[in-house]
């Protein structure tokens, strides 16, 4: 961590603490200024809803069955190189995506499928070696890991040997069958990487049986189940901990972005952004104003409110942030920026 980054960081966690003290010290929140261009960013009404995506959005998003499977980190490789018993072993790919062969050296792996990283691997023995025949195969899968949160018996990261479904890994997690009859499940959030979260409709899934609700996981997703009860925001992009963040009374921007663990060293220094699903409206706050302790920009959160704190290097944070009010049902950042 650097050390202006670790100033940045110390910076909002003071400005938290000022929040907090100023809501001790008054009844209601500051919610937004009251005339001009930030006036469009108001409460919305109970009435809305999380609105799902639909059903050809979804197929867009779900990885095949058969998808090739991918070299990744911890993955135990079994590499066979004809005729030659010492290079005949299994190997574990590093943290850096790597693996370690006598004389292939050191050779990165990660994302390659076997036939890929068999290539890399006889095209390094090719200074010892008259055309070496070399296979690779994947003993352990375990790269392929999905992270179940929330109401579930058993949170934690699961390992599959495939790619598996929503359900599956509500089944592997302990969501099913519901415990308590009064309290149903109703919705999940799917986090893909940084920038993408994907609106899971459960009451269709679960009590019509539709499929089409039934996505197909990524490695690295992450499955967050609400209680139907729950509200909650969503903090995301470059931040430490992005992800779904339950609603307290008088909720500030500030509380949410302490508790996601404030900016990344890649965050953008100039602005962030909230996007509120029930307007589609958008609200770019400048990070100067709440680090000045301006309260009038750390406005109060209302369910369903994504905040984005984008990389630094955004060509055009300005469109991005036009994107997510024009109503998306789900929120695509990254795709975004290209």
């Amino acid at each position: 961590m650097t050390e202006s980054h670790t100033r940045r960081v110390a910076a909002w966690f003071l400005a938290a603490a000022a929040s907090v003290a100023l809501v001790a010290c008054q009844s209601v929140m500051p919610t937004v200024p009251t005339a001009g261009a930030d006036a469009v960013f108001k409460p919305a009404s109970k009435a809305d809803h999380i609105e799902f995506p639909s059903d050809d959005e979804l197929a867009r998003l779900d990885a095949p069955a058969d998808a090739v499977q991918r070299i990744g980190e911890g993955d135990v490789l079994s590499v066979n190189v004809w005729g030659r018993a010492e290079l005949t072993a299994r190997y574990t790919v590093g943290p850096d995506g790597r693996v370690t062969l006598p004389l292939a050296g050191s050779l990165k792996v990660a994302d390659d499928t076997r036939e890929g990283a068999a290539a890399r691997i006889r095209d390094a023995l090719l200074k010892y070696y008259s055309a070496p025949s070399v296979t690779v195969g994947i003993e352990q899968y375990t790269s392929n890991r999905i992270t179940v949160l929330g109401r579930v018996q058993n949170p934690g990261t699961l390992q599959f040997e495939h790619a598996p479904t929503v359900l599956e890994a509500l089944a592997r997690a302990g969501a099913l069958p519901v415990i308590d009859k009064q309290a149903t499940l109703t919705r999940c959030a799917i986090f893909r990487g940084r920038e993408r979260l994907i609106w899971i409709d459960l009451k269709r899934l679960l009590t019509q049986g539709d499929m089409a609700q039934n996505l197909r996981l990524h490695p690295g997703d992450l499955v967050y189940i609400p209680d139907s009860f729950d509200t909650l925001v969503y903090v995301m992009g470059e931040v430490g901990k992005p992800g779904a963040y339950r609603l307290t009374p008088n909720m500030s921007l500030l509380d949410a972005l302490a508790q996601a663990g404030g900016p990344g060293e890649d965050a953008a220094p100039d602005e962030i952004g909230i996007y509120r699903p029930g307007t589609h409206a958008v609200q770019r706050v400048p990070l100067r104003s709440l680090l000045t302790a301006d309260h009038s920009v750390n406005f109060a959160l209302e369910e369903g409110d994504v905040i984005y704190v984008p990389k630094s290097g955004i060509a055009d944070f300005g469109y991005v942030m036009r994107q997510l009010a024009s109503g998306l049902t789900m929120i695509t950042v990254g795709a975004l920026l290209k």
